[in-house]
């Protein structure tokens, strides 16, 4: 009798929702450019928010990149490995972007945006689902189910905040 693998560590199992996943954060990345090009004079007059904005892109092409490497027909060790390089490689480039944009001083777009992105959250839950996919025990990718949702929901809150608290 032949063994069953799990689905949170069968990928294959997982390339509908990474269709899903890339339909909508590539829509989401949509509404980004839309909302950076609305408010272009504002956020070229602040490195904070160019850096906020740039942030906001990463959350959403990692989840791209997640959705990808989920329908990407290989074996689950090459995806486990690419989940972890994502993390880490989005969790620098976060990392580099929150350092640029500094803190907010006052109360401000830039400071509602500091506490709705979850960068830290989203890179480290991907690193969570690489890992425990790679060593068969811990959850595996049903890890990237809060990660896309912390990805996704960041972003489409400093979206939103770059349309509605910025001057034109």
């Amino acid at each position: 009798m032949a063994t069953v693998q799990p689905s949170g560590y069968a990928p294959v199992a997982w390339a509908t929702f990474g269709g899903a996943v890339a339909a909508v954060a590539g829509a989401l990345t949509g509404l980004l450019f839309v909302a950076v090009s609305v408010k272009a004079t504002a956020l070229s007059q602040s490195r904070p928010l160019r850096s906020r904005a740039a942030q906001t892109l990463v959350l959403f092409m990692t989840s791209v990149l997640a959705a990808v490497v989920l329908v990407a027909p290989q074996p689950s060790t090459a995806v486990g490995a690419e989940l972890v390089a994502l993390a880490v490689l989005s969790g620098a480039a976060l990392l580099t972007l929150d350092r640029r944009a500094g803190h907010a001083p006052e109360p401000g777009v830039a400071r509602y945006i500091e506490r709705f992105s979850p960068n830290t959250v989203t890179a480290l839950l991907v690193g969570v689902a690489g890992t425990t996919l790679l060593a068969g025990a811990g959850g595996g990718l049903y890890w990237l189910i809060p990660a896309v949702v912390s990805s996704l929901a960041g972003g489409v809150v400093n979206a939103w905040l770059f349309l509605i608290r910025l001057p034109s």
